[in-house]
């Protein structure tokens, strides 16, 4: 299959097949998503679903998602959050679309640390990506590629999705991307954690596809700055 085709219509005969295939039925069993990521008990993360981290500029959200990714690769607990990936989907993929290849090396080795890994070698259950340099366009069809081709993912963060569209108050192409993480989350059964700004004036997730992800995502965290200490 062609993962990187774009599907804007399809034909009679391919509507019929899928139909047939999303029929729901209760002579079969579906199975419960598993559970894989938690914090103070409470589910954030299944496989075949997406959520997201959302918070003002410098509220520490990057911080906050290294030690998602850390209790994943540690498989265990790191800053309350705890991971719980199954054994053939160990592998992160982390997918920075802001920062410079030399910021983005600082987190992955915070990322280690946090985790009680060796920080002076590669570790083969975590794949970053710096794609500052990239398009949306080419950023989607970069990750695309990486989410069908690595083999045992679990856990895909895309840190910056603002940068997978070219105008974050486009419902079209907000509606894109979103649809790209459902289906991306449904094909491979991982679960996908996206990281977006707040409005400056309010709470809510910035531009139409802030608003897309409240809809759509099976969480959303919403981080901030301890008004008391400044370092949490």
């Amino acid at each position: 299959m062609d993962y990187m085709k774009e599907t804007k219509e399809i034909s009679a005969e391919e509507a019929i097949i899928l139909w047939q295939a999303s029929r729901l039925s209760l002579s079969k069993s579906y199975e419960k998503a598993p559970e894989i990521l938690k914090v103070h008990d409470s589910v954030i993360g299944t496989l075949g679903n997406f959520s997201a981290s959302i918070g003002k500029a410098k509220s520490k959200k990057t911080f906050n998602v290294s030690a998602i990714v850390a209790a994943a690769l540690k498989n265990g607990t790191v800053l309350r959050y705890v991971a719980e990936l199954p054994e053939d989907k160990r592998k992160v993929l982390y997918v920075d679309t802001e920062q410079s290849p030399y910021h983005c090396l600082k987190v992955m080795t915070r990322i280690l640390r946090m985790a009680g890994l060796p920080d002076d070698r590669d570790n083969e259950n975590l794949e970053f990506l710096a794609l500052r340099k990239y398009t949306p366009e080419q950023r989607i069809r970069i990750v695309e590629q990486a989410i069908y081709n690595t083999p045992e993912i679990g856990l895909v963060i895309i840190d910056g999705i603002r940068d997978m569209v070219y105008d974050i108050n486009s419902p079209s192409e907000s509606t894109r991307i979103i649809s790209k993480l459902m289906q991306w989350t449904d094909d491979r059964q991982i679960h996908i954690h996206t990281i977006l700004h707040q409005n400056k004036g309010d709470e809510n997730a910035r531009g139409h596809i802030g608003t897309e992800l409240n809809n759509k995502a099976e969480t959303v965290l919403q981080v901030e700055k301890d008004k008391g200490n400044g370092d949490i």
